[in-house]
């Protein structure tokens, strides 16, 4: 029977992954995220896992390799400035086709910015940090019903893909208190795992090797073109995105995470006053849901992205859109998210 227990948002996100099987954490305190590692201390041992705090984030997701690639369910967490500093080990996992989970809990940027919530890292979670012909599975919770739920799915995603699945959340996310429901995961390991881990001969009959290094050009190419299939074969089948209110909507909002949930009640206020308004919420921000986008409505006027940065997502809407379509930006930063009532106003100049 599910569980329903009123939470902190990290820490419910910290408990979903144990739920799902992650017996290993590795990583580094960095604000507004804290909660997870310190969960995750004091929670692993209580089931026979592993928790260490690393000297840095480098060395942090450097153990995360290590980890995943004895096939167990590993994760980390970070916030935007340290999950750039794990850029280089991300890319090194993803070479090597290792399964992972990667929290983010965005704060404001560029630099160190600040400690308040944001969604500046859209480019670096979907866009790929670090170098390399590489994604990263990208899952955008809008509630933290939402974000328990998409965590147990991510572990189950890495392990499909043999990929790293980042959860891309904010400050505001990681600090709410909500209700939430713990489910029974679909499972807690990785079905595959004697087949390509480290520490297995099963059915190879050798020793596992675990590389991102190609020397050879030709080899190299011919890796990257399997991983291209492998991204081609997550666009097919792993886009999840919600519609809301569209039904006759002249002017759609693009909006993902807790900026889509200031969005809703927007939309709820507007409607109420006969402004023909909707949403489409990206849930997966890569694989991006293009297709609502190509096949909007014939009411459809005008498009309003509306983002906690000045402006990333807003790339994605434009190539899913096309140039038919008049497509507006609103965005806050710093740590400010927009207001119910901006959100409104800028709906009521678009509408006229």
């Amino acid at each position: 029977m599910a569980e329903r227990m009123l939470m902190k948002g990290n820490e419910a996100l910290a408990e979903a992954a144990v739920r799902a099987g992650c017996k290993y954490f590795f990583g580094y305190p960095i604000t507004p995220q804290n909660e997870i590692p310190e969960y995750m201390s004091r929670r692993l041992p209580e089931i026979g896992g592993v928790y260490l705090q690393a000297e840095s984030e480098v060395a942090s997701i450097n153990m995360v390799f290590g980890g995943a690639g004895t096939g167990k369910r590993v994760m980390t967490s970070s916030s935007s400035p340290g999950i750039s500093l794990m850029s280089e080990g991300i890319s090194y996992v993803a070479g090597a086709e290792l399964p992972c989970v990667i929290m983010n809990i965005v704060r404001g940027g560029p630099g160190l910015g600040g400690i308040l919530p944001a969604q500046s890292d859209y480019f670096q979670a979907t866009r790929g940090g670090g170098h390399g012909d590489y994604r990263l599975l990208v899952l955008a919770p809008s509630t933290l019903q939402e974000g328990v739920d998409l965590t147990m799915l991510a572990f189950d995603l890495a392990d499909k893909y043999h990929n790293p699945v980042m959860i891309l959340g904010d400050g505001f996310m990681g600090q709410m208190m909500e209700a939430v429901e713990f489910k029974e995961p679909p499972s807690t390991q990785s079905s595959d795992a004697e087949e390509w881990a480290v520490g297995f001969m099963g059915k190879r009959g050798k020793r596992a090797l675990v590389k991102s290094l190609y020397l050879d050009p030709e080899e190299l190419e011919q890796h990257n073109q399997k991983l291209q299939r492998k991204y081609h074969a997550m666009t097919q089948n792993e886009v999840r995105y919600e519609s809301y209110q569209m039904e006759g909507a002249e002017i759609v909002l693009a909006a993902y995470g807790t900026t889509a949930r200031i969005a809703r009640s927007a939309i709820m206020n507007l409607r109420k006053e006969g402004v023909p308004v909707g949403m489409i919420r990206p849930i997966t921000l890569f694989p991006f849901p293009y297709a609502p986008f190509e096949t909007l409505p014939k009411s459809t006027k005008n498009i309003l992205v509306v983002e906690m940065s000045m402006g990333q997502m807003i790339d994605d809407v434009k190539i899913g859109v096309g140039k038919d379509i008049p497509i507006s930006f609103y965005g806050r930063s710093g740590g400010i998210a927009p207001s119910v009532k901006e959100i409104e106003d800028q709906i009521r100049k678009i509408a006229g």
